[in-house]
């Protein structure tokens, strides 16, 4: 049949004089070839295309930080920082802020490092950012699930970026392997296989483990005071407020999972060093596959809104309000709690005089 269409197009050609663009109509896939052969772009030099996936971007452990988890979905987004994805746990810059419970009077930190993320991305210099913690319901449909890992990102836009780079890794798939360039496609399936091995272990590291004594039904309400005089209130049943402010995110690797993460960072390396063997078209698609999804991953970080951790939704609900003091702040929640002893105990307001020998926990 193939061969029959090809002469039946010369037939027509010798009889009736039509334009050369009618042959590449009869096999589309043996033109692409053709357009997009391993000796295209020969004028480029793109040796050093692999080197720009050791590039040292905290854009996937940012991911990871707003989705609370890592999704398989997740192993086709091709960026540079794929050997930086279990660093997640240092996306909050070693704060750990002082927090005051304005319900029971109890002062701590937050060690929770995706929550501290969150709430420097929404906290704003001499104002009060207010968040709220929603439950969020298990789902026990399996596709649902998987479509809630998806769409972990609420925000529409953010969804469509992501996507749009799932997208493009399976279109540069395509691509080197219609060109037949193994060393690309090599490339490709190793990076892949890093990503999947990094998944793996922040899934079993982000798992749900000591929140302290539930209490269910009972309301929270948290002042958190961040650097650079940033102040976020936060609300919600006391549950989840312990689940997202109280214990681990993300414990530390075992040494299996240590093994496991060292292999995948290898195999970032080595791909690095074997993309050199690929072809211009090759390279040029890896180098562009590599920068278009790093961009849309950024962009798809930013447009997100809310984070989502052990099934609930952190999200801001108010504007930020702002003071001329810090001390004003202070004051106004202290009459709305009708207490002031999580004030003194962190440093907001000083302690009676009658109270003097009390200490401050900062």
């Amino acid at each position: 049949m193939h061969e029959s269409l090809i002469r039946l197009a010369h037939t027509i050609k010798f009889y009736i004089p039509l334009p050369d663009l009618l042959s590449p109509i009869a096999d589309p896939i043996e033109s692409l070839q053709m357009l997009l052969n391993k000796h295209s772009f020969t004028a480029i030099s793109l040796d050093a295309a692999g080197l720009i996936a050791l590039a040292d971007l905290s854009t996937i452990a940012e991911r990871t930080a707003l989705a609370g988890d890592a999704s398989w979905f997740d192993i086709l987004i091709l960026a540079p920082g794929i050997h930086r994805q279990q660093t997640a746990s240092e996306i909050n810059r070693g704060e750990y802020p002082t927090t005051g419970a304005l319900t029971s009077g109890y002062v701590f930190r937050i060690e929770n490092q995706a929550t501290v993320a969150f709430l420097q991305r929404v906290g704003q210099p001499g104002c009060l950012t207010t968040v709220q913690v929603d439950g969020v319901a298990a789902s026990g449909n399996t596709l649902s699930r998987c479509l809630g890992e998806l769409s972990s990102m609420t925000d529409i836009l953010a969804l469509v970026l992501y996507s749009a780079g799932i997208i493009m890794t399976i279109i540069a798939i395509v691509i080197v392997g219609l060109i037949r360039d193994f060393w690309a496609l090599g490339v490709l399936c190793m990076l892949i296989t890093a990503r999947l091995l990094n998944t793996f272990v922040i899934k079993r590291r982000a798992k749900l483990t000591w929140k302290g004594a539930p209490e269910p039904g009972k309301m929270g309400d948290l002042l958190v005071l961040l650097s650079q005089d940033r102040w976020v209130r936060i609300k919600g049943t006391v549950d989840d407020l312990k689940a997202v402010a109280s214990g681990q995110w993300l414990r530390d690797q075992t040494m299996v999972e240590s093994f496991i993460t060292a292999f995948a960072t290898l195999l970032v390396y080595v791909s690095a060093a074997i993309a050199a063997n690929a072809s211009g078209v090759g390279s040029l698609t890896m180098a562009s596959l590599l920068l278009v999804s790093v961009a849309l991953l950024g962009l798809s970080n930013a447009c997100t809104r809310n984070v989502k951790m052990f099934g609930r939704t952190l999200r801001v609900s108010d504007r930020p309000k702002a003071y001329h003091r810090r001390l004003d702040m202070a004051d106004e929640l202290i009459k709305e709690s009708g207490r002031n002893d999580w004030a003194i105990g962190m440093g907001l307001i000083l302690p009676p005089t009658s109270s003097a020998g009390v200490k401050v926990t900062v």
